[in-house]
């Protein structure tokens, strides 16, 4: 006669994991409520009904990699040349290679930008 012998295997608790869950959970809920909330009669400034634009100053890097300023065909010494030690925008088209957008604003920084900002699409909307 065969005997067969069942063994019985201890299950997984998930107790612990829930007791995990639960300590996290009131963590995040305390941690959340540390900063000052704002001034309950603070009415915040609407930029919904703004119309985004350019800004006039910035430099254009077109796709074919030439730099214009206000239409004009310029390079970075003449830019810097005439505009002083102000910080620089560029406005890179789209499609404009990443080589060639780090060849400008490196010969931009070394003809004596100060900075030099990248004006994206998102920063428009």
């Amino acid at each position: 006669m065969i005997q067969y012998v069942r063994q019985s295997r201890k299950r997984d608790s998930t107790i612990p994991l829930i007791n995990v869950v639960f300590l996290m959970l009131i963590f995040f809920l305390i941690a959340g409520t540390l900063a000052p909330p704002l001034d309950p009669e603070l009415n915040l400034v609407d930029t919904s009904e703004l119309e985004g634009r350019d800004p006039p100053d910035a430099l254009v890097l077109n796709e074919n990699g030439v730099l214009s300023f206000r239409g004009i065909q310029t390079d970075p010494g003449s830019f810097i040349a005439s505009h002083g030690e102000n910080p620089v925008r560029i406005v890179p088209d789209r499609n404009v290679s990443g080589r060639r957008l780090m060849e400008v604003t490196g010969a931009l920084r070394r003809q004596g930008a100060p900075s030099v900002f990248l004006v994206t699409e998102q920063a428009l909307e």
